[in-house]
């Protein structure tokens, strides 16, 4: 049976107290680790909870138990994080949209690895976005639309190699049947120019970053 979004609620620091409002009624949530007492703080009913468990607290394990949430325990030795187990799990529901809620954090490598696991090719069949700390990321493959406000900062970036034949609407710098490299700035720093912004990509994926905030 198909969902609409299932969201993947990632361990580490809380997402912002108001994530749980972007959560449509009755999605089935997934919780990486200490995800599961975010998730409970944020009001919502965890569907499965997954990991090694090294970080939730016996509290959060105890209540969700009793509400019925499936608990998938791996050992703390293993080749996944907990939150690639919980997009895994999160894909075998098989939604159209996953959206993850994290905290920024203090682990850069955690924020880099959960950055490119939205860009990893399993996740290709479904629209995939999240909410890191203020921040919204968006990953584009073929065509997305974004709502926004004028002079909102959006910066796109290409994931594992060239994106080819990107064109940009209702961006201040306009991209026409451009490429963007892996490891360059090129898309860093544009601007909504318009109430909604149209990204398109012909080859490749593209990570598209909002970090909250205007200059």
């Amino acid at each position: 049976m198909s969902n609409e979004m299932v969201v993947v609620v990632a361990g580490g620091d809380a997402p912002e107290p108001d994530a749980a409002r972007a959560v449509p009624a009755g999605a089935p949530v997934v919780a990486a680790d200490r995800g599961l007492d975010h998730a409970l703080a944020l009001g919502l009913q965890v569907t499965v909870a997954i990991g090694d468990f090294d970080s939730a607290s016996a509290e959060a394990i105890a209540a969700a138990e009793k509400s019925g949430t499936r608990i998938e325990r791996h050992p703390e030795a293993k080749d996944a994080t907990d939150l690639e187990l919980a997009l895994d799990a999160a894909l075998a529901l098989e939604p159209e949209r996953i959206l993850v809620l994290a905290g920024v954090g203090d682990r850069l490598d955690h924020l880099l690895t959960a950055l490119l696991l939205l860009g990893a090719s399993r996740f290709a069949g479904v629209e995939l976005d999240a909410r890191i700390g203020n921040a919204q990321v968006h990953v584009v493959r073929g065509e997305r639309k974004l709502e926004g406000t004028p002079g909102e900062l959006v910066s796109l970036f290409a994931l594992g190699g060239r994106a080819e034949g990107v064109r940009t609407h209702g961006l201040e710098y306009q991209l026409v049947h451009e490429s963007l490299e892996a490891g360059s700035s090129r898309g860093v720093s544009n601007r909504f120019s318009a109430d909604s912004a149209r990204i398109e990509v012909e080859r490749g994926t593209v990570l598209a970053v909002r970090p909250g905030v205007h200059e």
